[in-house]
């Protein structure tokens, strides 16, 4: 009785931590909110099947297990897309401070860019910035050596600052 409770508590831990993060990486390889939800579900599914690996490696095995599922579903499918999603900065019916419309317009532009980079750098551009994987961790997701995923962040990030400063010197800063 007190394994199935230990289980059970694990398996809800790890939805709760990694559910978002999940569906968010899926949703830009599957393009459609249904099919992300499809594979995050099947993930956890595996995990319980599996067991999944011990805590140390169980955020590299999910994203690694979400990845390969996706492109699976995508390749079933015979298409892969993009996710378009507009970025809303009318959220507030009041004005934003200048601060906050400049934040907006950085956000928007740096989307903007990153859309356009090569499929690769977006994906480890996103796992190192947004999902905070370490490049170890992403180069076990993703497949690509260590010293790769350096070169296509590395490449990515210049590639995203020239595009920066041709289309706004003003929607920049050094930060990024």
């Amino acid at each position: 009785m007190k394994g199935d409770n230990r289980e059970a508590d694990w398996v809800r831990s790890a939805m709760a931590r990694y559910e978002g993060p999940l569906l968010r990486y899926a949703l830009r390889i599957c393009g459609s909110e249904e099919c992300a939800r499809d594979v995050v579900q099947d993930t956890f599914l595996r995990m319980i099947e599996h067991k999944g690996p011990g805590d140390d490696h169980l955020a590299e095995w999910l994203f690694t297990v979400c990845r390969n599922r996706a492109i699976d579903l995508c390749r079933k499918e015979r298409r892969m897309t993009q996710l378009d999603a507009p970025i809303d900065t009318a959220a507030c019916p009041a004005p934003p401070p200048p601060a906050l419309a400049a934040a907006a317009e950085t956000a928007a532009a740096v989307a903007s860019a990153l859309d356009h980079l090569p499929p690769n750098q977006q994906e480890v551009l996103r796992l190192k910035f947004q999902d905070g994987f370490s490049y170890k961790q992403i180069s076990s997701i993703t497949g690509h050596s260590v010293s790769n995923v350096g070169f296509l962040i590395h490449t990515g990030i210049q590639t995203l600052r020239r595009s920066l400063r041709s289309s706004s010197p003003s929607a920049i800063g050094e930060g990024v």
